[in-house]
């Protein structure tokens, strides 16, 4: 099984596009907290998560929580990394794949980083013209990375719908 592992996010719509990500590929959220809004009703209709309900969320109260609740490959996300994340092997079904992002504004704490170098994981960008990448498309592209070297398994390749447009 995949996850994704959110530490300490701070926008909600990043969250909730995750969230989103998370119900359509059958991956489980994991939340570190603090946060940096309020997970009440009236935020998450805001945010237009009516599928909230349909996503498998875990939170954590801390990094050291999460830490001691995972069974399985974790990986650091982060644009320091060595590593390219389309480089990795995640074709391992066996053990669950964890891919954990930093805050939006600080990322991941630096001293956790420097003591888990080897799981972390970059996405090639040009860092002169841009300082990171919105959170919520990172997370797509790593999450669909991992499901494409894994056949997609558990997704529908292809569905017919009513109102077909192409049918």
């Amino acid at each position: 099984m995949n996850h994704i592992v959110l530490f300490e996010p701070r926008i909600h719509f990043n969250t909730g596009n995750i969230a989103r990500t998370c119900a359509a590929t059958n991956t489980t959220l994991h939340l570190i907290e603090p946060f940096g809004f309020e997970i009440t009703d009236k935020n998450l209709k805001r945010a237009g998560l009516d599928y909230w309900d349909k996503v498998n969320i875990i939170y954590h109260k801390n990094l050291e929580d999460f830490l001691s609740h995972i069974d399985g490959k974790l990986y650091l996300v982060s644009k320091f990394a060595d590593h390219v994340y389309s480089d990795i092997d995640y074709t391992e079904t066996s053990e669950d794949l964890y891919f954990l992002f930093g805050r939006e504004d600080t990322g991941l704490p630096e001293a956790f980083m420097r003591e888990n170098a080897e799981k972390c994981i970059r996405i090639p960008m040009n860092d002169a013209h841009v300082r990171s990448l919105n959170l919520s498309n990172a997370a797509c592209m790593i999450i669909y990375e991992a499901l494409r070297q894994q056949g997609f398994a558990g997704l529908e390749l292809s569905h017919t719908y009513e109102k077909d447009k192409l049918k």
